[in-house]
């Protein structure tokens, strides 16, 4: 299947052609910081699946807990963010699951994995049935 996604102001357009992907929500500080909101919704994907079709995104790089890089890819137009490369995580594309085209941003119905719940916010819930990691 081919998943496809943009920024809010469609100057930024991306794919991925994928048999599946790994839905994950991440709730560690710095993607509660870049996105404004209690955690990231995600769609984890091969790197080698993922290209951006249109536009040219702008980039912001965190050094994460690891010691090690996180690229965030943002549009310098109207501000989505899109996605992120960890060098932690070499072979994989993280796309920001609110950027998917065709209600996509529901991943499916269910979320494979949550990353960081020890900076969880309070008020949320586990996701029934997904693998709970404390941090990365």
């Amino acid at each position: 299947m081919t998943i496809t996604g943009s920024c809010l102001c469609g100057s930024i357009q991306y794919s991925a052609d994928v048999d599946q992907y790994t839905s994950a929500l991440c709730h560690c500080t710095d993607c509660q910081k870049w996105t404004g909101g209690a955690f990231t919704s995600n769609a984890l994907v091969p790197r080698s699946s993922f290209k951006v079709t249109k536009g040219t995104p702008s980039t912001y790089d965190v050094t994460g807990n690891s010691g090690k890089i996180n690229k965030h890819f943002f549009c310098s137009g109207c501000g989505s963010s899109l996605y992120t490369e960890l060098e932690i995580m070499p072979d994989s594309t993280v796309i920001k699951a609110g950027g998917l085209d065709n209600g996509a941003a529901k991943l499916g119905g269910k979320i494979d994995l949550e990353l960081y719940v020890k900076d969880r916010v309070p008020y949320l819930a586990a996701a029934e049935g997904a693998k709970q990691q404390e941090a990365m």
